[in-house]
């Protein structure tokens, strides 16, 4: 643990001016909201998106400018956003940056302003795919997953500079995670302070962790599948585009592979579902024992099972590509992978169950939301094995039962923990709670209406009714009642957006009239909530870092004077035996 003598004793980068104290910042703390309040805002344009596109399928044919290409581009923009610049940008970007230099006890990260250039190369990603919406043409409108040869042919909405900025900007965005992605990983091995062991981390660290080399590993596959591409759009390279003829017209391309790009894309895809979800996990463990004034249980086996779901993520991408046409035993072999995955998964289901069983649980909003997160967890990764499952997966893979499922564990479950997150941790980055009664409003109305949303499209997808379809007047096959199951989905979709408004006012309100929230408000032991001041200051912990003598998880201990012992907080003669981890 050297680094943490050097860093107690490291010159602060101290602003200068108000442009390096709130713009230029090489602050984690600034820079954290900066990544958060970017990916927020970006957010709220897919939320627009998502209105859209749910207002054309319940009600289609009354919006005259929401034609079949505005539609696609929609589906494209709002799921690009979501997965890559909403939610891991914020559970990297911002979580990572607010946690990882406070949990671990240190100053700040290990290269400040490496993690700077980090957020302003995400800002720039950020802001090249949203000008594909003032391009001639728009946005690309090839799907999410952005298939060749569809992608960049002329028939396909956005397939001139839509495309070419959509891939400019994901290309940008992988440069900006691999600045900030080393400064985690260094800081989190490099700048532990005195006393905290890999095993006396909290399991938020261990999640961010982990999956930060996941996007260390699998963003690459990402980067080099985009300027191939490129190539392919700009130069004419063939590296995707088949002999091809388009519109009539035989065009020069010959000998590429779109199923290459496919594996190429899955590779970084499925990875990209635990970069999110590692970080998930970790945060509402850490949420779940606070709030249920319990250690959390089973923690080595939490621990080992985030590094298993980690390598084990690397080795299901193909169950995404059952219809492609690969080889059948490939199937066989990726269907197995995709229940060995599930075991780990389930073992961290397990664990917090268990961690509330006797709990002295405080339904606090942030416990509310952790609990809706292994609620709709759960039931997203059950559906997930039908879809692991071959045979299952054919009828089902175009339908939207994918639709759900997907949501569930990539839209819903993130999101309730990027709630519980900032509900939780709000009060340290302002010294101001949040207003509570807003906060139930804004859990219940999210939480019922996303299941009002997702648990009739299940149905949707096994009466058949296909994914990714303009209008569905005219189909023989899909019953009439479909479409009054999607008139209902469309009302509850524009009641849950509208639910986020309440949390937005509700963050505002509360940052200039909440009640002081103190330094610990919710009784918490680990480093972060130990900090000499609140909000903590530049350096976080002045003259001295903190030292560390147990595990994260020390609730309830009998016969102590609180029901919690901070990690910082030495063993005292009369203190009973209790686990360090």
């Amino acid at each position: 643990m050297t680094e943490a003598a050097y860093q107690e004793n490291l010159p602060l980068h101290e602003p200068h001016s108000w442009w390096t104290r709130y713009v230029f910042s090489q602050d984690h703390k600034v820079i954290a909201i900066q990544y958060t309040l970017t990916a927020v805002a970006v957010g709220m344009v897919a939320l627009v998106m998502s209105w859209l596109m749910r207002l054309q399928i319940g009600f289609p044919g009354t919006f005259s400018f929401i034609d079949p290409s505005t539609y696609y581009q929609l589906v494209t923009m709002h799921g690009m956003i979501m997965v890559i610049y909403l939610l891991t940008a914020i559970f990297l970007g911002g979580f990572g940056n607010f946690l990882i230099p406070l949990m671990v006890g240190a100053r700040d990260m290990v290269f400040p302003f490496v993690n700077m250039l980090s957020y302003w190369a995400y800002l720039l990603s950020v802001l090249v795919l949203l000008s594909s919406l003032f391009v001639p043409g728009g946005p690309t409108g090839a799907g999410w997953t952005l298939y060749p040869p569809q992608a960049i042919l002329p028939g396909t909405p956005g397939s001139g500079a839509g495309i070419v900025l959509m891939l400019i900007s994901l290309a940008l965005f992988i440069v900006a995670a691999t600045m900030g992605g080393l400064n985690y990983v260094t800081t989190v091995i490099q700048a532990r302070t005195r006393g905290l062991t890999m095993m006396r981390l909290p399991l938020s660290v261990w999640g961010i962790f982990m999956a930060t080399i996941l996007a260390l590993l699998a963003f690459p596959a990402l980067f080099v599948g985009a300027i191939m591409m490129l190539f392919d759009r700009l130069l004419g390279a063939s590296f995707f585009m088949p002999a091809i003829v388009s519109m009539g017209q035989h065009l020069d391309h010959q000998g590429g592979s779109p199923v290459l790009f496919q594996h190429i894309f899955w590779f970084f895809g499925h990875p990209e579902v635990y970069i999110v979800a590692l970080p998930a996990f970790g945060i509402v463990s850490d949420i779940i024992s606070t709030h249920a004034r319990k250690n959390i249980f089973g923690y080595r086996i939490m621990v080992w099972a985030i590094v298993i779901i980690g390598v084990l993520s690397f080795i299901v991408w193909a169950h995404h590509m059952y219809v492609s046409g690969m080889n059948p035993y490939f199937g066989f072999f990726f269907a197995i992978t995709t229940l060995i995955i599930a075991v780990p998964t389930a073992i961290k289901v397990y664990n917090w169950v268990l961690t509330l069983w006797h709990g002295n649980i405080r339904l606090t909003v942030p416990m509310l939301f952790s609990i809706a997160f292994v609620s709709s967890f759960t039931i997203g990764g059950l559906t997930g094995l039908f879809l692991g499952n071959v045979v299952i997966d054919l009828p089902l893979s175009d339908t939207y039962f994918v639709v759900a499922h997907f949501h569930m564990v990539m839209g819903v479950s993130p999101i309730l923990v990027v709630f519980g997150g900032i509900y939780h941790w709000y009060p340290k980055l302002t010294g101001k709670m949040l207003n509570d009664v807003w906060g139930q409003w804004h859990f219940w109305l999210t939480f019922i209406g996303t299941y009002l949303i997702y648990f009739p499209m299940h149905y949707l997808g096994f009466v058949g009714m296909p994914r990714r379809y303009h209008a569905y007047d005219g189909y023989e096959f899909i019953p009439e009642s479909a479409q009054d199951l999607n008139v209902f989905i469309t009302v509850s979709a524009l009641m849950v957006g509208a639910a986020q408004f309440i949390f937005l006012y509700n963050m505002y309100w509360s940052y200039r009239n909440g009640k002081e929230s103190g330094g610990n408000p919710w009784k918490a032991t680990s480093l972060e909530w130990q900090t000499p001041d609140t909000p903590p200051i530049h350096g976080n912990w002045g003259p001295k870092l903190p030292v560390v003598y147990r595990w994260p998880y020390d609730y309830s201990v009998p016969g102590t004077k609180d029901d919690f012992i901070p990690q910082n907080h030495p063993p005292s003669a009369e203190e009973p035996d209790t686990p360090t981890a």
